[in-house]
């Protein structure tokens, strides 16, 4: 991370004072004056970014983050710290986002079952946007800062930095609505304040005043383009259901600033609405840029899977495992995509073996591998390890005693070495913890045929015929709620894309 010196001038002062930061971005003044201040950084070529406000009202500690200006952005920046040093971004994009059109019908690679599984991976995927490690840390002695905030405030209620840094407090702590009125009075006695606008809008959208966060972000956009407004922006687009503005908001903040985050995010909009192969690109040009970043490693598997190309995908996640070999999130998606995969996945088996072991008392890790064993075998066309895969469902099932799933699957080894009447108990009980689950209905049939039994048979066909049912009307009205890019090739102008499935 390049070097930079940080300022700090104290209100009434003519000279600031100076600090380097180290490796890390990392910066610290001493032995301060309680009073009003403003703080900015600058690098030795001159990129300088906008100056914060900061109030010392007690002795002690106060956390400052400070971004700088990114290339053509000198003078104007973000709050908090939560940009990241910018890479070189090739902004010629080979597609297009064109408009948006009804995807309830559409087909996908495979079975509907995978369909539906990449459809979960995608949801799955979103949510790596909010990993805990993404959050802040909680402030310190926040009652202690909290209490001589507002009393401060008290004696000077109309002081910007004051009303700022409460509001700000609020905002971290996820109180929004607490922080909202001390912004905007911030707000209106300093509207300039880049920091300051930025924390209201996005307390705006994170209090659920959408149309003021947009309206107040269009404002700021005014005076120029910074990466997380538009970040912002597209957020608040998302919500208002305006899906080919956020995409387009999203893709704008990344050629800003192409940091990991915006990456991410761009790429998600587009799995999230079906634009498959875009998010295979933009995954993919954010894994090269970002090699270490995990997420971007299983968002490109999930796109991966989506698109059809089921070992790639595995590969990528085994990648992911590999830079966190204690992070669950990794083996999770490779659990999920094992399931519903048509052939066994080259490097799941070692990795869902790996995580098995190294989790022994994780329901869903002995799950994993139980699986992993069972698809390679069947492909194989025997079940040689059918104890190995009881032993590990029964370990699951003794921490997770309503895991139906892990339930079926020890139906269904009892059922592979011909022991029909273990099966039939092991798929009731997968349908007491879980009565809608469809397959269990299905080979809960089935078992009842082959032991002649004919009018439970019907029940449980009938069963599986409701719930499937059931199960389609509830996937059919999700996706009623997304809106599926149309994609148009740049190489192609006149021809539109077939849509992603």
């Amino acid at each position: 991370m390049t070097q930079a010196s940080v300022f700090l001038k104290k209100v009434g002062d003519e000279k600031p004072l100076e600090s380097k930061t180290d490796s890390g971005g990392n910066f610290i003044f001493s032995s301060l004056p309680v009073g009003s201040y403003l703080a900015w950084a600058q690098t030795s070529d001159h990129a300088r970014g906008p100056a914060q406000s900061v109030a010392l009202v007690t002795a002690g500690s106060v956390r400052v983050d400070l971004v700088l200006a990114s290339s053509g952005e000198t003078g104007s920046g973000g709050t908090s710290g939560r940009g990241a040093e910018t890479m070189p971004l090739d902004d010629k994009t080979e597609f297009e986002v064109a408009g948006v059109t009804d995807w309830t019908g559409a087909g996908g690679h495979g079975s509907d079952n995978n369909l539906r599984t990449s459809e979960n991976l995608a949801r799955d995927t979103r949510a790596l946007e909010n990993r805990p490690g993404d959050q802040f840390a909680s402030t310190p002695n926040f009652a202690e800062t909290e209490k001589s905030l507002r009393a401060a405030l008290a004696r000077s209620p109309n002081d910007f930095a004051l009303n700022h840094q409460l509001g700000e407090l609020y905002l971290d702590a996820g109180r929004e609505r607490d922080a909202v009125p001390l912004l905007q009075a911030a707000y209106r006695a300093n509207p300039s304040d880049y920091g300051n606008g930025y924390d209201l809008a996005h307390a705006y959208e994170a209090a659920g005043d959408l149309e003021g966060a947009r309206d107040l972000v269009r404002r700021m956009l005014q005076n120029g383009g910074h990466a997380e407004l538009h970040g912002l922006l597209a957020e608040v687009d998302e919500q208002m259901k305006d899906p080919l503005s956020a995409v387009r908001e999203y893709e704008r903040a990344t050629q800003i600033q192409p940091s990991e985050g915006n990456y991410f995010r761009w790429a998600v909009e587009l799995l999230i609405h079906r634009a498959v192969q875009p998010a295979v690109k933009v995954f993919t040009q954010g894994a090269e840029t970002y090699p270490r970043s995990e997420r971007m490693l299983e968002g490109l598997g999930a796109a991966l899977y989506a698109s059809g190309s089921e070992q790639n995908a595995a590969e990528k996640l085994c990648q992911a495992s590999d830079l966190n070999a204690q992070d669950p999130s990794p083996y999770m998606f490779l659990m999920k995509m094992e399931q519903s995969a048509v052939q066994p996945l080259v490097c799941a088996e070692e990795r869902l073996a790996r995580f098995a072991r190294d989790h022994p008392a994780n329901a869903a890790a002995q799950y994993g591998y139980a699986i992993a064993l069972r698809k390679r075998e069947e492909a194989a066309g025997k079940l040689a390890t059918a104890k190995e895969i009881e032993s590990l469902l029964n370990l699951a099932i003794a921490d997770d005693q309503h895991f139906a799933r892990a339930y079926l699957e020890l139906g269904v080894v009892d059922s592979a070495r011909g022991d029909l009447k273990a099966a039939i108990t092991q798929y009731h009980k997968a349908l007491v913890e879980d009565p809608n689950l469809t397959e269990a209905h299905f080979r809960l049939a089935q078992a009842y045929k082959r032991v002649g039994e004919q009018e439970k048979a019907r029940e449980q066909f009938q069963a599986y015929e409701r719930t499937s049912k059931s199960e389609a009307a509830a996937v059919e009205a999700r996706r009623r709620e997304v809106r599926q890019f149309v994609i148009v090739l740049k190489q192609q102008p006149n021809r539109p894309s077939a849509l992603e499935p």
